[in-house]
């Protein structure tokens, strides 16, 4: 049974920091490509930053690359993901999700996810 389990949100005053953790249970966690999205309210789901099974290559979004880091603890099979610097317009629901390694180029698609966690809220006071 596959489960992603998101953690580490709350409320924070710009320009402060959080970081989140994703664990992962149930698949080959060294055959996956994990994934952080975000929904803001009124908003679309938008892919954050991926991180490849080996660690070896990470992805950022434009609106997070320089602010935002992630990596991943194959010993725990869990992903983080630090957020510094934060912006009121990061406040958003949080989710990590996977994707086979072999579809890596698409890991911050929406829609090319083969499992999705529970979000965790993350809220950005100015």
């Amino acid at each position: 049974d596959v489960q992603l389990q998101a953690s580490g949100g709350g409320l924070v005053q710009a320009g402060g920091s959080l970081r989140l953790s994703c664990v992962a249970s149930g698949f080959a966690f060294d055959n996956y490509v994990i994934t952080w999205f975000r929904q803001a309210p009124q908003k679309e789901r938008e892919g954050v930053s991926c991180i490849t099974s080996t660690g070896s290559k990470a992805y950022y979004s434009d609106s997070v690359k320089g602010r935002f880091t992630i990596s991943s603890d194959h010993a725990e099979n869990t992903v983080y993901l630090q957020m510094n610097n934060l912006k009121p317009e990061d406040t958003a629901v949080y989710y990590c999700a996977t994707v086979s390694d072999s579809r890596q180029w698409d890991c911050l698609i929406v829609d090319a996810m083969d499992y999705w966690g529970k979000g965790t809220l993350v809220t950005v006071s100015s």
